[in-house]
Parts: structure tokens; C-alpha cells; sequence
């Protein structure tokens, strides 16, 4: 058994499905070995979206998503996504290769330092120095990842750990100086003979178990106190977060749990979805204002950051709950009156059984309620205006008729994206990704390859920003070989266009954020996709239904839609 074939048994063990990489000869015998044991292998074009796909994998599933990339550069092109998990609370492993051990620091290809490059980026990182640390120290990397407040790991792979040692004998053999003579010669063949016991020296209990990982319960004094605050509570409002929704398996429990308390609430993150458009405690639009009017406000897995105006957004009168993982957002900017460090949906669940169930609030949530068919009307009325191309408004809302129970939505974008937000709707829990408070643009490709491993029975809906699109558009590649139908729909305004609104306004002057509308959907044919072209309003139906039967014989399909700009987003700036 070779190093790969550990890596190999450890992901089976853990029930990954799929491993995400970019080949490197570094690695390979990983790649060659999670095949064999029937892991999917889907190799991409970019490591960015090996490690994307990885986290959004996660995301869906429960389970840590892998992602295997080569030494040097491989390992740095990941960084930006590591990052990205890492603000996410996402939990991934990154495999990286590495140089041979005997040759670190020696000048090898692609040797750098890459626990120093990575370790202010992950978790917890080590690097494997012998064939007998692999198992274990992949264990407690799956362990890490999931436990406490999730995110990345890092684990580095030396060349010489991964494959076998007749091989590696006899790279060592060739590539040490095996020609030479005399006294140098013997010492370096002693010290290489050392090395070589030294790294495939057996363990002396070859199995190693699955190690377990901590999800902290709230303490039971803080729900009670908790619900004693909500059961005085005249105008309560609910914020949902991605945090509650990191025990997959627990979703159904969160979504009952909100149902008894009766508050009205807004879903943000991997949260939406949670309720079906038109339930009756959701609300999707002026939170703002909800959260200005509030006596109480419950925080579940939502810190007080930017997204909530650093704590502003929050009426300073009101009774704040907080429930989080994590001490630091916990405490974020404003102290909640009732601060809870625990599991967001463990609380949920709990705090859920101390109410009778009965409904409340039923004047408070009407009111919400209003406000919400009011924006919806005001956007109908947006989506009926009359633009230069294609009204991004109306597009977004034949999107979301296209939209079915399968349907998963990746969106990777910036005034295009935060349009749809508004109008495209998750039909279930655990179908929205986009990239979390890091806000990163290139998502797209990876996320959409993570999604459809996940969910093989799902269909993906990426929405691209025409400047986005370009980070991971060559990933149809990989959608190609790998037959995996997603349907990609770039609203095409040829512009960098959430900067360029906040630039002209304050600066002046637009330079910088200028594009083509380039023809997007030729490029998605060059890879070997379908490619589909909206320019006018009464196209949108039929080309959508063209792209979801072209995905149907398993095709992936890119749609480029031709928009124009409408008052909308007028205000808006990326700061």
C-alpha cells in the first residue's frame, strides 16, 4: 500500500464522494487510488476551483470537502479559496503536494515554505513526514475541520509519503548521487538508507479510527433565559444564518423549531431556503426597517458585521439574543443582552420546546408582511420598464419560473447577482450558495462542480456577472468531460457595474470598470457546451426552456443575456 491508497481509505471512511483536483505529479497516486476505490475524481482547470468546489461540497452535504492540489504553485493558487471557506466556516481539506522529504530546502522543484504560506489561512495545518503519520494525521485533520467553529484544514503531502517504496528507492537511488565513489558517497548512501527506514517504518497498530469532533450545546440557563425574553416580547424579529445551517442533517429541526416560536424571519446565506417562498413566517425584504422597529431581536448565527451595519442596523433599544459558535462574533461590535456560545440550531431546536406553539405576534408579523408585497409589487412594476436590452429585473423573474424543487443556485457576481437576490428564490433548504462575507468574485465554476457532485439528482443554476464569469468560465471544460449539466446565465452589461455606479457618483469617472459585451456563449462553445444568447425580453422563457432540455441529456449550457440597467440598485455602494 502506497500513501495514496491511505489518503484513499481515510476519505472513504469519512463518506466523501468526491475528490476535487488539478493532476500534479506531486499527487498522483492520490487521484489514482480515490478512483479505485470508487471516489468520484473531478479534475478542474484552476485550483482556485478545486478548493471552490470542495467547499461548496461541504456546505451541501455535511461532510468535509476535499480538494487535492500539487506542490508550489497549486498550493498558492488555492489560497484565495481557502480564504473564502475559512470566513464561511466551511469545512474543507486541502491535500498539497510537496518536494521529497530528503530534498526540502534543497532547491526541488516547487519547494517552498507552504505551511507558512497557508497557516494564518486555515485552521490547523501539518505537514506528513513519514508514511506512518499519513492516517492519523489525516484523521485529525477531518476531526479539525468540523469541530468547534468549521473550517479549512491543511495537510501536506510529501512526493516520497505517497508513493511506494520501491519506487521511491529507487528515486532516491537515482537521483542522490548514486554514481559517485569514495567516503562522501558512503555516508550520503547510510544517511539515505536512515531516511528511507525512518519513512516507511510500519506502525504498530496499522488501523486507526475516525476521531470524534465537538459541536458545543448551548448552555440550558441561556435558552431558558432566552425564551423567557421572547415570551415578553411585543415585536420580535428572527435573523437566519449560514451557521444554522452546519449540521446538515439537523435543517428539517431548525425550519419545525421557528415554526412553534412563530417569529417573523429573514433568512440570509446558506440559511435561505430554509422556507418556501410565501411561508408564512418568512420575511425577504425591509429588514432593515424590522430591525430599527424590534423589541427583540435573535441572532442566529449572525454576527453584527458589515451585512448588519457593523451593529447599526439594529434598534439600540431593542433586547438582543445571540447565538454563535464563534466567541469573537459573538461579541462582535455589540454585546448582546443574552449572548449564547453554542450550536445556532442546537439552540433553535431547544429553545423551539419551550414554547406552547400557539400563534403570536399576528398584528407585528401582518405589518412585516405588508412591506413585503409592497417591494414585490414596486419590483413587478421595475420589471416591466422598458431598458437597453434586456431588463435585468424581468430576467431574474423568468428565472425564477424556470426554477424547479431541483434546482440549486450558485451565484458568483456583483449588481447582477445582488439583483437576483432580490427576485430568484431557493426552492428548498440547502440550494443556495453564494460566497459568504469574504465576497469573493471566481466562485462560480467551482461551486457549481461541488453543488452538482453533491446533489447528482439536482440541476445548478449559476448566475454569473459578465465580469465574474471570466474567473471560471473555462470549468465548462470540466463540466464537459465530467457530463455535468449546469445551466450558467451571465447577465451581460459590459461593466464592472456594482463599482462602476459607486465610482461615477463619487469620482466622477468610470475608468477601470469598463467591458465588452463579449460573446460569452461562443466561449462556453469552445469548450465543448451549449451556448444560448438572450437580447430581447420575449426570448427569456424559450431560451431558458432550450437550456433546461439541452441539461436534461446531461449538456452544459451557458446563456448569455444581454442587460441593460434600471434604477433598482441606484445608491448601492461596494465599500
Amino acid at each position: 500500500m502506497n500513501g495514496g491508497a491511505v489518503v484513499a481509505r481515510v476519505l472513504e471512511r469519512h463518506r466523501v464522494g468526491a475528490l476535487f483536483t488539478l493532476c500534479g505529479g506531486h499527487i498522483s497516486p492520490i487521484l489514482v487510488e480515490a478512483k479505485r476505490r470508487g471516489i468520484r475524481v473531478i479534475d478542474v482547470r484552476d485550483e482556485a476551483s478545486a478548493a471552490f468546489a470542495a467547499d461548496a461540497y461541504a456546505r451541501l452535504t455535511g461532510i468535509p470537502g476535499v480538494a487535492a492540489v500539487t506542490a508550489g504553485p497549486g498550493v498558492t493558487n488555492a489560497l484565495t479559496a481557502v480564504m473564502n471557506a475559512r470566513l464561511a466556516q466551511s469545512p474543507m481539506v486541502l491535500l498539497g503536494g510537496a518536494a521529497a522529504t530528503i530534498l526540502k530546502g534543497r532547491g526541488a522543484l516547487q519547494d517552498i515554505d507552504q505551511l507558512a504560506a497557508v497557516r494564518p489561512h486555515v485552521k490547523w495545518a501539518r505537514a506528513v513526514k513519514r508514511l506512518r503519520d499519513l492516517e492519523p494525521t489525516l484523521e485529525r485533520a477531518f476531526a479539525a475541520a468540523r469541530d468547534g467553529v468549521p473550517g479549512p484544514v491543511f495537510v501536506e503531502c510529501p512526493v516520497d509519503v505517497l508513493y511506494g517504496e520501491a519506487a521511491v528507492r529507487a528515486f532516491y537511488e537515482e537521483g542522490m548521487g548514486s554514481g559517485e565513489r569514495g567516503l562522501a558517497a558512503r555516508v550520503r548512501a547510510r544517511y539515505v538508507a536512515w531516511h528511507l527506514k525512518r519513512l516507511f517504518a510500519a506502525r504498530d497498530n496499522e488501523s486507526t479510527d475516525a476521531e470524534p469532533y465537538f459541536v458545543m450545546p448551548p448552555d440550558a440557563g441561556m435558552v431558558g433565559e432566552a425564551a423567557g425574553v421572547i415570551a415578553r416580547a411585543e415585536r420580535p424579529v428572527a435573523v437566519l444564518g449560514s451557521q444554522a445551517m452546519l449540521r446538515v442533517e439537523a435543517v428539517s429541526a431548525v425550519r419545525a423549531a421557528l415554526e412553534r416560536l412563530g417569529i417573523p424571519t429573514y433568512c440570509s446565506g446558506m440559511a435561505r431556503g430554509v422556507f418556501p417562498r410565501g411561508h408564512e413566517l418568512l420575511r425577504r425584504h425591509a429588514r432593515g426597517t424590522a430591525l430599527r422597529e424590534a423589541d427583540v431581536v435573535l441572532l442566529a448565527g449572525v454576527p453584527l458585521d458589515f451585512r448588519l451595519q457593523y451593529g447599526g442596523a439594529v434598534n439600540r433599544k431593542a433586547t438582543v439574543i445571540a447565538v454563535n459558535r464563534d466567541g469573537r462574533d459573538l461579541q462582535l461590535n455589540r454585546a448582546p443582552d443574552v449572548a449564547v456560545l453554542g450550536d445556532p440550531s442546537l439552540f433553535l431546536e431547544r429553545l423551539g420546546e419551550r414554547t406552547d406553539g400557539m400563534p403570536r405576534w399576528l398584528d407585528w408579523r401582518d405589518r412585516l408582511l405588508e412591506r413585503d408585497r409592497a417591494r414585490d409589487e414596486e419590483i413587478t412594476r421595475l420589471a416591466s420598464e422598458r431598458t437597453d436590452f434586456v431588463n435585468p429585473i424581468a430576467l431574474c423573474a423568468g428565472i425564477d419560473r424556470a426554477l424547479d424543487d431541483r434546482s440549486i443556485l450558485v451565484l458568483d457576481g456583483g449588481d447582477f447577482v445582488a439583483t437576483a437576490s432580490y427576485v430568484v428564490a431557493p426552492r428548498r433548504p440547502l440550494s443556495f450558495l453564494d460566497p459568504g462575507v469574504f465576497g469573493t468574485l471566481g466562485v462560480g465554476g467551482g461551486f457549481a462542480l461541488g453543488a452538482a457532485a453533491a446533489r447528482p439528482d439536482g440541476l445548478v443554476w449559476l448566475l454569473y456577472g459578465d465580469g465574474s464569469a471570466a474567473f471560471s468560465i473555462a470549468e465548462f471544460d470540466t463540466m464537459v468531460r465530467h457530463r455535468i449539466p449546469v445551466i450558467a446565465v451571465v447577465g451581460n452589461d459590459g461593466a464592472w457595474t456594482q463599482i462602476a455606479r459607486g465610482q461615477r457618483d463619487m469620482l466622477g469617472d468610470a475608468v477601470g470598470t469598463e467591458l465588452r459585451r463579449t460573446d460569452y456563449e461562443r466561449v462556453a462553445e469552445g469548450y465543448g457546451g451549449v451556448g444560448l444568447r438572450i437580447e430581447h425580453p420575449d426570448e427569456i422563457d424559450t431560451v431558458l426552456a432550450t437550456a433546461k432540455e439541452e441539461a436534461a441529456v446531461g449538456r452544459p449550457v451557458l446563456v448569455n443575456a444581454l442587460i441593460g440597467t434600471t434604477s433598482f440598485r441606484d445608491g448601492s455602494i461596494s465599500l
